[in-house]
């Protein structure tokens, strides 16, 4: 059997782990040039910043002991349970994990020993796969021209769009805050302190907008970076200028979506965050979901 997975996100990388382990033969197709998807870390001057997902939140058993894996080899640890909440009063209780190397450096980690092909562009689904599993928002996998209700289901997801901005101040000038989420505010959404997520301590924080704000500058996202500093220096009191990077998410956030974890047509399947709750967790799972149909598929016909 020979699967192709279209798109090297948290998803992709899942399925392919769970194919690869039942030894079907599968290869991932990233038109990027990393892996990762929205678990992304991009490098800033001498470090990384997380500039995609914020942590990840493991409470699926299965998952959960994904994380316990990455943690007894050093590759992420419980970060928070408590963000700073603007207005109101702090939300305490969920568990964020982190990563020390950035998050993409667990995405690296489900891609070791994969064949995965980066910066590789697909203009129509592989005719001479068995399986073909779309990894991505629907709005992506719709420029495949995916078949019947696989289309359907990408043409019925709604996806918001994010910009990140990395602040670099020259010092920390702010007090106590793991992250924060800003409430019916024009331009800020969350701001993380990315030198407590990542442990270095550096004076780094990531702002993400809001989708109206990405919305009117996703043709020229730097010229949202100043209003996402101002905006951020003024909910925590810093007077500093920082220098300011973005980075652009035109597909940051499904809308709450399907409650199955996968639609299929039999042979192309669409997996991704936006079938449940938009979690890297709901990723990985809806990824080995697949996987765990196309092998129960290929036992049955077998």
């Amino acid at each position: 059997m020979n699967v192709v997975v279209v798109g090297a996100g948290v998803a992709g990388l899942s399925c392919a782990r769970e194919l690869g382990a039942a030894g079907v033969r599968v290869q991932v197709v990233e038109r990027g040039r990393v892996v990762g998807g929205r678990l992304a870390s991009k490098r800033y001057g001498h470090r990384y910043a997380d500039i995609g997902a914020a942590y990840f939140v493991a409470d699926d058993p299965d998952f959960r002991a994904v994380a316990e894996g990455w943690r007894a080899r050093g590759l992420a640890r419980p970060w928070t349970d408590t963000f700073q909440v603007f207005p109101g009063e702090p939300a305490r209780g969920t568990e964020r994990w982190a990563a020390g190397k950035g998050l993409r450096s667990l995405a690296e980690d489900l891609a070791s020993g994969l064949d995965v092909r980066l910066e590789t562009t697909l203009s129509a689904i592989p005719a001479d796969a068995d399986a073909v599993v779309l990894a991505m928002p629907g709005p992506q996998a719709l420029r495949l021209d995916p078949p019947g209700a696989v289309a359907e289901a990408a043409r019925a997801q709604r996806w918001e769009p994010v910009i990140a901005a990395v602040l670099t101040y020259p010092e920390r000038v702010w007090g106590e805050l793991h992250g924060a989420f800003v409430n019916d505010h024009p331009v800020l959404a969350t701001v993380c302190n990315d030198g407590d997520r990542r442990g270095d301590g550096a004076p780094v924080l990531v702002a993400h907008s809001t989708a109206e704000l990405a919305r009117r500058h996703l043709d020229d996202p730097a010229q949202a970076g100043p209003l996402l500093a101002a905006a951020a220096g003024e909910l925590l009191g810093i007077k500093e200028e920082p220098e300011v990077a973005t980075h652009r998410w035109t597909f940051a956030q499904p809308a709450a979506g399907e409650t199955r974890p996968f639609v299929t047509d039999g042979r192309v399947w669409l997996a991704g965050d936006a079938f449940g709750k938009p979690r890297v967790q709901t990723a990985w799972l809806s990824g080995r979901a697949v996987a765990q149909a196309i092998l129960a598929a290929q036992s049955t016909a077998g």
